[in-house]
């Protein structure tokens, strides 16, 4: 059974407009050996909570009254083993974690529908897929986070998942993204926002636009393809994640 802590040291966040992002605590904290230390040391997806963290100070910086903002959970799947660990991680370094739900590989599904996560990241493939299987909104982490920024939170849309998506969440978090971005102005935004299409011409490009833009999202930059290689562009993007239909590395 999965058990939810939350965390004294942050304010909570408003339940009906956070936007609640729950992320596991193995691809933030390397979790290998124990060595005797008391925290564990920064693991791949350490800059994506920092850059979570910034854009919040940022809209609390414009407007001390908002409630639109990042609600960060971390979950593990192997229950309370090393529970206080992780807690003294998180407040150790400074990460701005509202809750921590200690869960199973068997009941980690419920412990995200009970807190209404609307984002889950993980670096294990099976866990995304569960997952995305169960109706929660998913994203694949991987090793390339580690080089990403963590002053500001870069989201890459897929072109083909954004017109074909048959994943009912991903308008309606597309769309609070989209209302946090426009929070900031064209200029020095902790949050930055890529639509990328693999294949086709401009058409399939306009087409992921027009429906970003029916959903409230202004993308910062839009890369047409044709079916040439990701990889010279998302070195050059270093996206935290990436919203697809199908759970690609980052690395491809």
């Amino acid at each position: 059974m999965d058990s939810t802590v939350l965390n004294p040291e942050v304010k909570q966040k408003d339940a009906d407009r956070a936007v609640v992002v729950a992320v596991t605590a193995h691809a933030v904290f390397e979790s290998g050996a124990d060595d005797g230390d008391e925290v564990y040391k920064v693991g791949t997806a350490f800059p994506l909570l920092q850059a979570l963290q910034r854009v919040n100070e940022r809209l609390l910086e414009e407007n001390p009254a908002e409630s639109l903002l990042f609600d960060v959970i971390l979950v593990t799947t192997d229950g309370q083993q090393q529970s206080s660990r992780i807690i003294s991680s998180t407040k150790h370094y400074g990460l701005e974690v509202s809750k921590f739900c200690f869960s199973t590989t068997e009941d980690f599904i419920d412990g995200l529908r009970t807190n209404n996560v609307q984002l889950f990241l993980s670096s294990d493939r099976k866990e995304a897929s569960q997952a995305s299987q169960n109706g929660v909104l998913s994203a694949l982490l991987d090793q390339n986070m580690a080089a990403c920024p963590s002053e500001q939170l870069r989201v890459l849309f897929c072109g083909d998942a954004v017109v074909h998506s048959n994943n009912s969440p991903m308008p309606s978090f597309s769309a609070q993204l989209g209302e946090m971005r426009q929070r900031f102005g064209m200029f020095d935004s902790p949050l930055s926002m890529v639509l990328m299409t693999s294949r086709g011409g401009r058409e399939s490009c306009s087409a992921a636009l027009l429906t970003l833009r029916s959903q409230g999202v202004s993308v910062d930059e839009a890369y047409c393809l044709g079916g040439s290689p990701r990889g010279p562009i998302l070195s050059l993007i270093r996206p935290h994640f990436l919203l697809s239909n199908a759970f690609s590395d980052l690395e491809e």
